[in-house]
């Protein structure tokens, strides 16, 4: 995808050869700005703190991170160390554990002075599969946009509601979510696309909206609130929303917020789509309710807002009273009842256990 006209990924090698390159997403929509990460603390900071994210992003930041790692120390003990504090960063995603087992399995049998060089062999392979995959959710998710826009009468656009960011800022490039959205568009179909805020930390307002605006996709910000008003009058077509786990049964767990986003597309007829590279499938769970890992991030995130003042100055300012306690569960489950259908680089399937190890035998396969 593009920023200010010029091609760019979320995450690469540096000149140098082995320093990790990254937009620093905590800074959008406001500034943006890149990093430099030498270490693999750098990785682990980068991951808590948000500065990437967006489930097969982690992934692929994780697998650098191992690379940075076994730069600085190629033995087990090292190897070892580097995953413990990798997987502690974001439970819920699992594409993070995947990328670290990848790495793990690259290196593991090698000797000292080959684990290097193989580490980021793979890692930059995981990176390179992971934009062909969204390639492919996009042009299976953008068949569903042709049909929408097929329903409507001419002139009208297809109206689309998405949910916190799964575009190419939250993968290594294209999206999940957005992918289909991008390559509609491309081709000539016309749409518009309802934003959810996605509180607390805003990645529908500040990162969804951001990107849009970047390739020229007609959008509006929206409440998360509102996302149930705009279906009862008939302004919404579809949803599509990403996902950091899919369960074996077909279970979503997504941004906090998109469950009561389903709930209120199931009452009024809405298609709700999830869009998610093979990775994120967890076929080890089968409950999402009772056996996905809801992370809890930190107080600050709902009890404070970050913005740009009219004076151009970004501040951050209070918004609950002192003394409040807060809750912020970073995820809700979507059950599969709910899903209309997932869109995979396979095609669309239903979202039930039949239908995902039928389309991924090999992954299914591998977690019995």
């Amino acid at each position: 995808m593009k920023v200010n006209g010029e091609h760019k990924r979320t995450i690469w090698v540096e000149p140098d050869g082995w320093a990790v390159g990254v937009i620093d997403q905590t800074l959008l929509p406001h500034r943006y700005a890149l990093a430099r990460w030498e270490t693999v603390e750098d990785a682990v900071r980068g991951i808590a703190t948000m500065q990437v994210r967006g489930a097969p992003l982690i992934g692929a930041s994780a697998a650098y991170g191992m690379c940075l790692a076994l730069r600085a120390d190629p033995s087990d003990e090292n190897l070892e160390a580097a995953y413990a504090k990798l997987s502690a960063t974001r439970p819920t995603a699992i594409n993070l554990k995947w990328a670290l087992d990848e790495i793990v399995a690259a290196v593991r049998n090698r000797p000292r002075d080959e684990r290097v060089v193989a580490a980021y062999r793979r890692a930059a392979e995981i990176c390179d599969e992971d934009v062909a995959i969204n390639q492919a959710i996009g042009r299976h998710g953008g068949d569903l946009i042709a049909a929408a826009a097929g329903r409507k009468r001419p002139g009208e656009p297809v109206n689309v509601l998405t949910h916190c960011n799964a575009g190419w800022l939250a993968t290594v490039d294209w999206g999940t979510a957005l992918a289909p959205i991008y390559l509609a568009h491309d081709g000539g179909i016309r749409l518009h696309v309802w934003a959810d805020e996605t509180r607390p930390r805003n990645q529908g307002a500040s990162l969804t909206a951001w990107e849009l605006g970047q390739h020229g996709v007609p959008h509006t910000v929206i409440p998360d609130s509102a996302g149930g008003h705009l279906m009862q009058h008939g302004m919404v077509d579809l949803a599509i929303v990403g996902t950091d786990r899919v369960t074996a049964d077909g279970d979503v767990c997504n941004k906090i917020g998109t469950y009561l986003k389903a709930l209120a597309a199931r009452d009024n007829g809405v298609p709700f789509y999830v869009a998610l590279p093979s990775p994120t499938i967890d076929f080890s769970v089968r409950d999402g309710l009772s056996e996905v890992p809801i992370e809890q991030r930190a107080a600050e995130e709902v009890a404070t807002m970050t913005g740009r003042t009219a004076d151009g100055r970004i501040e951050t300012v209070t918004i609950v009273p002192e003394g409040s306690a807060v809750a912020n569960y970073g995820f809700d489950v979507t059950p599969a009842r709910l899903v209309t259908g997932l869109i995979t680089e396979r095609g669309m399937i239903a979202a039930g256990r039949e239908a995902l190890a039928r389309a991924f035998p090999e992954r299914a396969g591998a977690a019995r």
